[in-house]
């Protein structure tokens, strides 16, 4: 695997991409000027955060990755962070949580069989806005920012490997703030209903009054009991 960790860069996302050759590439930065989350929302950075995107080839590594079971790589990419910062809890399909507060999130872009997985995770947040928070109370030092993404991004190179069908799905429940909870979605489909579990391929299953349905995008909304 490339490694690649810049003092300041617009988006990891791009750079990561952009360097993307034959084998895995990891581009971090101390710095990011224009982060991005889901649907191009902008990300804001805290004052020592994680910035890191790790782009590759699935297909390479194991011939059952297709644009159908690519978005497993969310969910073990969640996973992967868990296991490298502790006390986090993921919610489907890509926020990172410390409690009731978001503290990261990651991004999976697809361009032709590249995928380029994202991640950004607030380490120290002394003033944040109000939903949003930092991992630690205090400042863990510009050291974490270099090493937690090398592990995080062995993780998922290692779950690639391992094929679509091997992702630590028992794991991901186990880390899940999201399942057995009330959740509402919006859309061309919005509904509400308890989720219950995650499918195989990643989908978040989910129970209501008109039977089951399987969410496999888009964003979702914890309810809370005076809201059900």
């Amino acid at each position: 695997m490339q490694v690649v960790h810049l003092d300041e860069v617009a988006s990891t996302q791009d750079e990561a991409r952009r360097r993307h050759t034959d084998e895995p590439v990891l581009v971090t930065a101390s710095a990011q000027r224009a982060g991005r989350g889901r649907s191009g929302a902008s990300w804001l950075n805290a004052p020592r955060a994680v910035a890191a995107s790790l782009a590759f080839a699935p297909a390479s590594l194991h011939k059952a990755w297709t644009a159908l079971t690519r978005p497993v790589l969310t969910l073990a990419a969640g996973v992967a962070v868990a296991d490298a910062i502790g006390g986090l809890g993921l919610k489907w399909p890509n926020d990172l949580m410390r409690g009731d507060v978001k503290v990261g999130g990651l991004l999976t872009e697809a361009f032709d069989e590249v995928v380029v997985v994202g991640l950004g995770v607030n380490l120290w947040w002394p003033a944040a806005p109000d939903g949003m928070g930092g991992v630690f109370g205090a400042d863990p030092g510009i050291e974490m920012i270099r090493s937690m993404p090398r592990q995080w991004a062995d993780s998922v190179v290692d779950a690639a490997r391992s094929g679509p069908s091997a992702w630590d799905r028992d794991r991901y429940r186990k880390l899940s703030v999201t399942l057995n909870r009330a959740v509402r979605w919006e859309g061309a489909d919005s509904g509400q209903g308890m989720a219950v579990d995650v499918g195989p391929n990643g989908a978040l299953v989910v129970e209501t009054e008109g039977g089951v349905v399987e969410l496999t995008s888009g964003a979702v909304s914890h309810v809370r009991p005076t809201e059900a």
